[in-house]
């Protein structure tokens, strides 16, 4: 790359590989149970996380990096002379977009851009890999934004949750839906719509009847897709190598990635979550 360098956080959920690939800077959330506190993906791994809600029965909460966590983690690259593009987690989900922003000004002018994804996980991480690849090939930053500033709005993100579970406990359905949701098998399928979590459709039945609802809504779009799609799960790896299959049978897409949900993620949509991610061409 230019003196340029791609920064996210966890949450973006970006195969080891590709972050690697493009020297991509991740600052970890916190996933916080009760007195202990842990870096996602750092200290802790989903399955270490879901082993802990089966056995303390209680979810943990989610915290942003604070200020001195984003300074720390620029500081090292802007003194070797680099500028630092870093693309959040939405600012309507978390304080995260709020703290990079002020740790942004702690530096020289122009040292650090933070710009706002609107999304979470790999849909975070397709607007980063776009931003890595075009860094790569010499683009300016004010050149990268503008090409995310496009492409933000196009970005599909949907989400089907397994079970209401984490959700209830997490405070975000009733007691009552919980139950309802469990006897009469609803999957809720979740959407990103300026940045917020919304609920778009509720499958009742099978899981099936869920994840070919949202590989139907892929196939609307499938002559505007532009780059990657992104197939992430929550110990969900069998049917994300399906919904794989089926995309790269089914459609021209040549790249399908398959990352796992991190830590951040699966504190709110539990075990056997998958979600399909893609950007429109704009």
């Amino acid at each position: 790359m230019p003196n340029i360098r791609i920064f996210s956080d966890s949450t973006s959920d970006l195969p080891a590989g590709l972050i690697e690939q493009y020297g991509i800077g991740i600052v970890p959330l916190y996933v916080v149970f009760e007195d202990q506190t842990y870096r996602d993906g750092v200290d802790l791994t989903p399955s270490q996380l879901f082993d802990k809600v089966a056995r303390q029965g209680k979810l943990p909460k989610s915290a942003a990096p604070s200020p001195a966590d984003f300074g720390q983690a620029f500081a090292p690259y802007i003194e070797k002379g680099e500028r630092i593009l870093y693309i959040s987690l939405s600012s309507e989900l978390s304080s995260t977009y709020q703290n990079a922003r002020i740790a942004a000004d702690d530096f020289d002018p122009g040292s650090v851009t933070v710009f706002d994804s609107l999304n979470l996980s790999t849909a975070i991480g397709i607007q980063v890999l776009q931003a890595a690849r075009l860094a790569e090939a010499g683009a300016e930053i004010d050149e990268i934004v503008r090409k995310l500033e496009r492409m933000r709005p196009e970005v599909e993100t949907e989400f089907a949750i397994d079970t209401l579970e984490y959700l209830h406990k997490g405070g975000r359905c009733s007691g009552m839906q919980n139950l309802i949701g469990s006897l009469l098998s609803i999957r809720p399928i979740i959407k990103v719509n300026d940045g917020k979590m919304t609920p778009a459709y509720k499958v009742r039945g099978k899981r099936e009847k869920a994840i070919d609802k949202m590989l139907q809504n892929l196939l609307v779009n499938k002559d505007r897709i532009e780059g990657p799609v992104v197939v992430v799960n929550a110990h969900a790896e069998e049917d994300a190598i399906q919904m794989r299959e089926f995309i790269l049978r089914e459609t021209n897409v040549t790249e399908v990635l398959m990352p796992s949900a991190g830590c951040v993620i699966s504190t709110h949509c539990g075990p056997g979550t998958i979600g399909l991610m893609y950007a429109k061409k704009s």
